[in-house]
């Protein structure tokens, strides 16, 4: 039995969940997350190395760092997750410059606690003024486990940036052309320098934005024609193997 529970209050969103047989496929997300494995062990690939989240440990993902994520063994796995929008997470380190997680996964019960506060205000519908202070709270903890960012190369970044500009429809020619390469020293190099071809990015990018959309306009439907599936099955599908639940879903948790 797998159960996926989410629910937004403005920049924070939380995830409950309980899976046995379910795997995440390969894929990155636009917040800060922070999660704490409940009961048995999260077993998941991060920038290509093998991460073992096991009970009270405290998971960190990065901004667009790839992973997927499984249970360990047929025991199943129960955990929590917060995303966190960057601007408010950088707002509530006050960090002017990105900032990353140093550490993918540690034990600390004070920070897990505050974790866990956190997210349940959250998934209870709890006031903004609650979640803000145990937000703050939470970040005033954080400084152990976070670097400012290194400057990321220049031409992978711009790579990034023309697909996410462009992420209604994909044209690897068109942008391999545009740094002098051809389509397959493009996807090669890109994958290279992320761990995923072009294709995967932008797939994922949009699927975000397909949930930033549906958050919005609390339309699925809607979502299928703005970010340009095939159907309402399509985006579905897609939709699932990067959040657990379909979009429609997702969109009746959120609302």
């Amino acid at each position: 039995m797998n159960q996926f529970f989410y629910k937004k209050q403005k920049r924070i969103k939380a995830l409950s969940a309980s899976i046995t047989d379910f795997s995440y496929k390969k894929h990155s997300h636009g917040e800060y997350a922070i999660g704490v494995t409940k009961r048995g062990i999260q077993h998941y690939q991060l920038d290509g190395n093998l991460q073992l989240s096991h009970k009270n440990g405290i998971m960190f993902f990065n901004p667009e760092q790839l992973h997927d994520g499984t249970a360990h063994d047929e025991q199943g796995l129960d955990y929590i997750m917060l995303y966190l929008e960057p601007s408010l997470f950088l707002e509530a380190m006050e960090q002017k410059d990105y900032i990353r997680f140093s550490t993918p996964v540690v034990y600390n019960h004070n920070i897990q606690q505050h974790v866990m506060n956190l997210a349940e205000a959250v998934l209870t519908e709890a006031d903004e003024c609650i979640c803000d202070d145990l937000l703050f709270n939470l970040a005033d903890n954080l400084t152990i486990n976070t670097n400012k960012i290194q400057n990321q190369d220049t031409l992978i970044k711009k790579m990034k940036e023309d697909i996410q500009h462009n992420i209604k429809r994909l044209s690897v020619e068109s942008i391999s052309e545009k740094f002098s390469m051809s389509k397959f020293q493009f996807i090669r190099f890109f994958k290279l320098q992320t761990g995923i071809t072009p294709y995967q990015f932008y797939l994922n990018n949009k699927v975000d934005y397909a949930r930033k959309f549906i958050e919005q306009e609390k339309d699925a439907y809607l979502a299928v024609s703005e970010c340009d599936f095939v159907d309402l099955t399509h985006l579905n599908r897609q939709f699932k193997r990067v959040y657990g639940l379909t979009a429609i879903d997702y969109l009746k948790q959120i609302r």
